[in-house]
């Protein structure tokens, strides 16, 4: 039953069988897994994008398991090279740290904040003198690393790789021995930094994690993935009518994606929903305004999501004005039209 809920959305659990054998002897020992997902302390503001695997860690969270949250305060300082073409701006420990607590404060509206064990990654990482991390790396060779596309295509390109970035995977890695993690969480783009966890925990002798891997999101624009550098994007912690709003301008192809990964729909309503969104005698609108209202629950409550679908039908369908209008008091007794539409 487990396995059941857990596959659902996923593009790849690496290797299925072996998460199979982790739960039951969950169940039989009454152990919970550790359910690992880094956060990367770059991006302080959290969209839906990112609700996909959050999502994910609570679907662990609610069938019993232990699901901890590392902030990459230490990591964050190198920063991850996935999909990026170039290096990426060094952070301070400072801004990693305060980064990495607006994160929890908004990851928190889809976990169960009092279940959620948040750990940050300095705690072992700050400990590792030059001696140990010489051992560490002796782990691993070049050619491992230099597996990874990010890096292959910019020395193809001829433009530079950093020392420092060839340690991002091999220290994301470490984070899974240090928390005797179970399972790990990530998007596809996370796959290779994932598996080095992996290899990690087998040469220290640990039985080594499954890795998960969920799908990335297109954006409101239907093509590139979901990010805030090209503003289109859902934020979690944005105001009610602009979640619906950005909703309703998604293409309809996405719509039944947005219902599977960044919602809580039961696979009952999903199968509903999919048949609905193939009939084509149905206005997918409707589809997108449940989506919408789905969205506004989540992140708020059902009431706030009725008010803001009762405002949007108000301006956008019945043309009328909004209850909640800017006003403009002008003091010159006359002035040019040009000048009053700036102001």
């Amino acid at each position: 039953e487990q396995m059941d809920i857990l596959r659902k959305g996923t593009v790849e659990i690496i290797p299925e069988e072996e998460l199979a054998k982790k739960i039951e002897n969950a169940i039989k020992t009454r152990k919970p897994l550790n359910v690992k997902l880094g956060c990367d302390p770059s991006v302080p503001d959290l969209h839906i994008g990112h609700s996909v695997v959050l999502n994910k860690l609570r679907e662990f969270q609610d069938l019993g398991h232990t699901a901890i949250l590392i902030v990459g305060d230490y990591t964050g300082m190198i920063g991850d090279p996935s999909g990026k073409k170039k290096t990426r701006p060094q952070l301070t420990f400072e801004e990693t740290r305060e980064n990495g607590k607006s994160y929890f404060d908004q990851a928190s509206r889809i976990l169960d904040k009092d279940k959620t064990k948040i750990v940050y990654n300095s705690e072992w990482l700050s400990k590792i003198d030059l001696k140990e991390l010489i051992s560490i790396l002796g782990k691993f060779t070049v050619q491992r690393i230099l597996e990874r596309d990010d890096f292959t295509n910019r020395m193809r390109d001829q433009v530079e790789v950093s020392m420092h970035e060839l340690l991002y995977p091999i220290m994301q890695g470490y984070d899974s021995y240090a928390i005797d993690a179970d399972v790990e969480l990530g998007g596809t783009d996370q796959k290779f930094n994932n598996l080095v966890g992996r290899d990690m925990q087998k040469r220290y002798g640990k039985e080594p994690q499954v890795v998960m891997l969920m799908p990335l999101l297109e954006g409101t624009d239907g093509s590139e993935k979901m990010s805030k550098s090209l503003n289109n994007y859902i934020g979690i912690s944005e105001d009610p009518k602009d979640i619906f709003g950005k909703t309703m301008s998604i293409p309809d192809t996405l719509i039944y994606k947005y219902f599977v990964l960044c919602t809580n729909v039961s696979a009952e309503e999903l199968k509903d929903i999919k048949l609905t969104l193939e009939d084509e005698n149905n206005n997918p609108r409707d589809m997108k305004r449940k989506l919408g209202v789905e969205l506004v629950k989540m992140y708020y409550d059902e009431e706030t999501a009725l008010r803001t679908i009762e405002e949007f039908d108000t301006i956008f369908i019945k043309k009328e004005i909004p209850d909640d209008i800017p006003e403009l008091e002008m003091t010159e007794n006359s002035v040019r039209l040009i000048d009053l539409l700036t102001n």
